[in-house]
C-alpha cells in the first residue's frame, strides 16, 4: 500500500552517527534514506517536521531499490530519539486496573517520561542503583505527525504519523512508594526502549485491534489486545491537546495490560540477565537485555 512505510534509524557497522532509513519488510533489510535524500535531516523528529513532502521522499527512496543496506550490518536506534514530549497514560486497560484493585477511570491519567529515557530496541536496559524493583510494561506507542492544540476527537488520527512498540520499564518502589514519585519512578535513564520501526499509520489495519504481549526469559508475562484500551487513541489526543500542543514526534504511550510484575503472587522484578521481550502484532518487536 502507497504510504505503508516501517521508517527506522540507525547506525551503520563502521558507527558514526544515526542515519534515517526504512525497513524494506518487518525485520527485513534496510533502505538508508539518508544516503538517498543527503537533502534530509538525521533527526526524525525534524524529518516529521517536514509533513508529507518527507514521508513522499521516503516512499521514493524505497521505490528506487537503490540504497541497501543489510540489517546485520546495522544497529537499530529507537525511531525517534529527540521528541519534545514522551506523554504516558496510566490505567488504560481494563484487566490493569483489575490487577491492583483500582477503579477504571473516568478520565485518561496523564504523567511523562523525559526523553532522555528512550533506548533502542535491542539496547540494554540499565537496572539504576537506587530501585530493588524494576518492572516491565508493554505499551502501544502513537507518534504524531501534524502539530495540534484542542484537536477533536473525530479528526485525532489525521494528527498520528504512526505507531511503535514501547517498554514503560518502571521502578515501582519509587512509583508506589517513596512519594509515590510517578515520574521519578519512570524516568531513569534506558526505561523506554523503543522500536523497532516507526510504522505509518497507512500500514497499521486498526490499532485498536493489535495483540500485544510481553515476555521474559522466554516466559509470557503480558498478552492481550489494543481492543481492550479504556481510551483509544483518538480519545486520548483529544485530551491531551486540550492542556497542551502536539508537535510532530511526540510520543503517547498509552497504556499497559494485565501482567506486570509487581502485581504477581509474589511479585516478580527485573534482574541482571534477564531478557525482556515486547511484541506487538504488524509493528515488530524489541528486545532488551538487563544489567
Amino acid at each position: 500500500m502507497r504510504g505503508a512505510l516501517r521508517l527506522v534509524r540507525f547506525r551503520g557497522a563502521a558507527g558514526g552517527g544515526p542515519r534515517l532509513g526504512l525497513e524494506e519488510a518487518p525485520g527485513g533489510d534496510l533502505v538508508d534514506l539518508s544516503a538517498a535524500e543527503p537533502a534530509l535531516p538525521l533527526s526524525m523528529r525534524e524529518f516529521l517536521e517536514l509533513g508529507p513532502r518527507g514521508l513522499e521522499l521516503a516512499q521514493r527512496a524505497l521505490e528506487s531499490g537503490q540504497h541497501r543496506v543489510a540489517r546485520g550490518a546495522t544497529r537499530l536506534l529507537a525511531p525517534v530519539g529527540d521528541p519534545e514530549k514522551l506523554i504516558c497514560v496510566g490505567l488504560n486497560y481494563r484487566d490493569h486496573c483489575e490487577e491492583q484493585g483500582a477503579r477504571v477511570p473516568k478520565e485518561p491519567i496523564i504523567f511523562s517520561k523525559f526523553p532522555s529515557a528512550i533506548t533502542g530496541p535491542f539496547d540494554d536496559i540499565v537496572l539504576p542503583q537506587d530501585s530493588t524493583e524494576v518492572d516491565w510494561e508493554v505499551e502501544l506507542a502513537a507518534v504524531i505527525g501534524k502539530r495540534g492544540r484542542h484537536i477533536e476527537e473525530s479528526a485525532a488520527l489525521e494528527h498520528v504519523v504512526g505507531f511503535t512498540v514501547a517498554n514503560d520499564v518502571s521502578a515501582r518502589d519509587w512509583q508506589l512508594r517513596n512519594g509515590r514519585q510517578w515520574l521519578l519512578g519512570k524516568t531513569f535513564d534506558t526505561f523506554c526502549p523503543l522500536g523497532p520501526a516507526l510504522v505509518t499509520r497507512e500500514a497499521v489495519k486498526d490499532p485498536h485491534n493489535l495483540w500485544i504481549r510481553c515476555s521474559v526469559n522466554g516466559r509470557p508475562m503480558q498478552d492481550s489486545s489494543t481492543h481492550h484500551l479504556i481510551f483509544g487513541v483518538p480519545t486520548l489526543i483529544a485530551w491531551v491537546s486540550r492542556f497542551v500542543t502536539l508537535v510532530p514526534g511526540d510520543i503517547l504511550l498509552t497504556g499497559t495490560p494485565a501482567g506486570v510484575g509487581f502485581f504477581r503472587k509474589p511479585p516478580v522484578f527485573l534482574k541482571p540477565g534477564d531478557e525482556v521481550q515486547c511484541e506487538i502484532e504488524e509493528l515488530g518487536t524489541i528486545c532488551n537485555r538487563v544489567v
